[in-house]
């Protein structure tokens, strides 16, 4: 097959070992095209002459010469080894459920090529170029979303992938759903015939664990920011007190997230005329949902960077068995998926505890008992109007929800291949479960989006006591009028989960952020 011509001018280029995170979700949710790097070309070349000597002479090795898993004894004739890897991606795409969404397959794809594009997996060049074709020209193989165990790697879900390559499963073009067949030729492709190592190099590797890590860590991080933007407005809503945030304070237990947090949270209440207009006032300190959100947001931010430090390491490593390095063929399991499966099961316990504290906030929002004079549920007219009353309990549910997707799957294994593979990470679990959290977390923090923006409403209206009015401070009043652009004052009762919907969008399109980082430069 001839190499793929690109004629976009961004394009990402593969080489096995400098993929980063950002360029993950830019191929994936941008639709970047990418190529080869001149080095890759070569280290694929020379992998590739390995196996067609090993076959040559016929020597015994793993998955070339030999069956798999509990039939790793069984040699298989040469004249058999397409069969050997043809079969093998029928019998283990054997995957259930529905498809992962486009956004996660390209991200899929694109981990698997960069994989093979570090030369020790003994591919030839074309089935490379078939895999960055499916990705340039958006076909998307229908992957199932479970079934994989983590080791030996995401067996099923790869192998699904694995299936257009040949022609066979099916794949999504322009979100119509084709046989594979169907789908190659509308693109102009051919399926390919997999020869020696090939079905092996597909089906082995941490790839869909990986890539859903790499998606759901992007977006941790951002909401970092957004829980900050957010528990600054409501503490300005509550008339809570920045004191503290103060920096020697933090300097005194010098966390690194907590650090950072404190500090986005001094930016955003700077010049608040609200917070100015209570600093004699008899309250001591706020309650903790407040008060230590610095330590509360500080601590996931740094989960967030230990699993960032495991993803760009894991994005960039061979995870197939056997490798071919320096013309030697390697034994190991460099396809289990451990590293990722406890990364990620801390991902999705950190991401709990962003929606955790959040809710609290919701609820000393709407709790006349906590709010510091707000009215019942943020509503003028309580008893005829209900006002945000149960925002607050579908908040209560998600993180609810969430406690029971925090529990850890990588604590558990389950024998599998006659007990030949007798620890298995769970991994692609734990990838799917901080995925489904972060999902529960936009909607959390869009709950108390609503309810801070409603809150400030009452302390701008009412102004204090010499009817001067209160302001928050700028970054705050920015996320303020932008939210108030989108979602009017909740005056009557109306459908809530409309203004739900529209905070999450603000969240996820990114504007939240950029009015405040537009405000005050960029938080950290």
């Amino acid at each position: 097959m001839s190499r793929t011509k690109i004629s976009s001018k961004s394009i990402v280029v593969i080489d096995g070992n400098s993929l980063k995170l950002e360029d993950v979700e830019k191929v994936a949710a941008q639709n970047l095209s990418v190529q080869l790097s001149q080095r890759a070309y070569k280290q694929i070349s020379k992998s590739r002459k390995c196996v067609e000597a090993i076959i040559t002479e016929n020597k015994p090795v793993y998955g070339i010469t030999t069956g798999f898993g509990k039939f790793k004894d069984i040699s298989i004739d040469s004249k058999d080894s397409k069969i050997l890897q043809h079969n093998l991606i029928l019998s283990h795409a054997a995957g259930v459920g529905e498809s992962f969404d486009q956004i996660v397959v390209r991200a899929i794809l694109l981990l698997r090529i960069n994989a093979l594009a570090k030369g020790f997996s003994g591919v030839r060049l074309d089935l490379i170029e078939l895999l960055i074709a499916l990705l340039n020209k958006n076909i998307h193989p229908f992957i199932p979303i479970k079934g994989s165990l983590g080791a030996s790697g995401d067996l099923a879900p790869l192998a699904h992938l694995a299936l257009v390559l040949i022609g066979e499963g099916h794949a999504y073009v322009n979100k119509e759903l084709l046989p594979a067949a169907k789908a190659l030729l509308r693109a102009k492709l051919k399926p390919l015939n997999l020869e020696a190592k090939e079905g092996l190099a597909l089906t082995n590797g941490t790839q869909v664990m990986a890539a859903l890590g790499a998606l759901t860590l992007l977006n941790a991080e951002r909401l970092a920011k957004v829980a900050d933007i957010i528990g600054a407005m409501s503490l300005e809503a509550q008339l809570g007190s920045a004191r503290a945030f103060n920096a020697d304070l933090h300097k005194a237990r010098p966390h690194p997230g907590q650090i950072k947090s404190a500090s986005n949270l001094r930016k955003l209440l700077k010049d608040s005329s609200i917070m100015h207009s209570h600093v004699d006032c008899s309250l001591v300190q706020d309650a903790y949902s407040l008060r230590c959100m610095p330590q509360v947001h500080g601590a996931s931010r740094q989960t967030f960077e230990h699993v960032r430090s495991v993803l760009e390491i894991e994005i960039n490593s061979a995870t197939d068995n056997p490798l071919l390095i320096n013309d030697v063929v390697q034994y190991g399991g460099n396809f289990h998926g451990q590293p990722l499966a406890l990364a990620l099961d801390y991902l999705a316990i950190a991401l709990a505890e962003l929606a955790n504290i959040s809710e609290r906030r919701t609820e000393r929002l709407v709790n006349p008992a906590l709010s510091n004079g707000l009215p019942a549920f943020l509503t003028e007219n309580g008893g005829l109007n209900s006002g945000y009353m149960i925002a607050q309990y579908t908040a209560a549910s998600l993180v609810s929800e969430n406690k029971v997707l925090a529990h850890p799957a990588s604590v558990d294994s389950i024998p599998t291949s006659a007990n030949q593979e007798d620890h298995v990470s769970m991994g692609a679990i734990s990838a799917r479960k901080a995925f489904s959290i972060l999902d529960n977390l936009n909607k959390v923090l869009a709950i108390e989006l609503i309810c801070a923006a409603q809150g400030l409403d009452f302390r701008i209206a009412n102004g204090n006591n010499n009817n001067k009015q209160l302001l928050p401070g700028k970054a705050v009043l920015a996320a303020y009028k932008l939210v108030r652009k989108k979602i009017p004052h909740l005056k009557e009762d109306r459908q809530v989960h409309l203004d739900i919907n529209a905070a999450e969008m603000l969240i996820k399109s990114g504007e939240l952020i950029a009015i405040v980082e537009k405000t005050i430069g960029k938080l950290n």
